[in-house]
Order: C-alpha cells, then structure tokens, then sequence
C-alpha cells in the first residue's frame, strides 16, 4: 500500500470561489495534504518547470498529484495536460481532470492526452466532499505514486 505521506497537490483553478471550494472539500474529506493554486495552465506549466516566481525548488518542489480545470485563461487545460504529458520531465505525475464540463469530447481529448482520471465536478458541496474523499482513499492510500524525485532516480538508473 501507499503511504500517505504529504503527497504536494496542484490544483489548477482560474476560479477562486471554485479553488476555495476544493480546498474546503479535500479538508472536510481529511485529506490533509499540501495544496497549491495555480491560476490557469500558463502557471502550471511554470510551477512544474520551477520558472519565474517558481524558480526556489527546494520551496516548490515535484507534485504528486495535478487536479486540472480544462476551462481556464491564457493557457486551458487540455493544452497543459497535451504540454505536461509530451514533456518526459513531467509526464509521470499524475494528472486528474476535475471539471464542470462532460462533453464526451473533452473526455475522449484527455484521455487521448494521457489523462489518468476525468472527474465532473459535482453540483454540492457534499458532493465534492464525497468525491475528494474518494480521491484521498485512491491517489494516497491505495496507488503507489512516482517518488518526488523520478527524473534523478531515473537517470541514476541509466548511468
């Protein structure tokens, strides 16, 4: 089994009612890990390359987890999820679309992206208790996530 160890979330929200809302859910759900907000895919893709005002890695370090909008500014997310999954880097962190969209294209996109869930934001805020607890049980008790630091193991392993 897993640990569930502070496993850092990104939670990629243009919304700030929306983003409050998650961090109150995964709360009520106890999942007590540490949450970041990024504002749209453009900051996404700078906290996880450690550019710009992300730049301190030891401040901002590798995620275990991406919760990703696909309706956001500048960059949307499925132009961050395609950027993230084609960037060897970056592509083994796992990345859970939670959205108010359930367009069965954007759900045949991402998976086709390598998304590794889709989630529909629920309506209630119970709902999204509900649904983050369930994230919680899944991501960090049940599955063994990639170690923080996958890129330095994996170059070990190949010199």
């Amino acid at each position: 089994m897993a640990s569930s160890n502070a496993i850092r979330i990104i939670l990629a929200e243009d919304d700030p009612d929306d983003a409050l809302l998650a961090r109150d859910a995964l709360k009520a759900s106890r999942v007590n890990n540490e949450i970041e907000v990024v504002v749209d895919g453009e900051q996404l893709l700078e906290r996880l390359r450690n550019q710009g005002r992300f730049s301190d890695s030891s401040r901002y370090g590798r995620p275990g987890l991406i919760l990703l909008d696909l309706n956001m500014p500048r960059k949307d997310g499925r132009e961050a999820l395609a950027e993230i999954k084609a960037d060897p880097d970056l592509r083994s962190i796992p990345v859970v679309v939670l959205t108010t969209s359930q367009a069965e294209e954007d759900i045949l996109r991402t998976y086709d992206l390598g998304v590794n869930s889709f989630i529909s934001k629920p309506v209630t805020f119970e709902g999204l208790v509900a649904v983050m607890s369930t994230l919680g049980t899944y991501w960090f008790e049940l599955v063994e996530l990639p170690p923080e630091d996958v890129k330095a193991n994996h170059e070990a392993a190949t010199d």
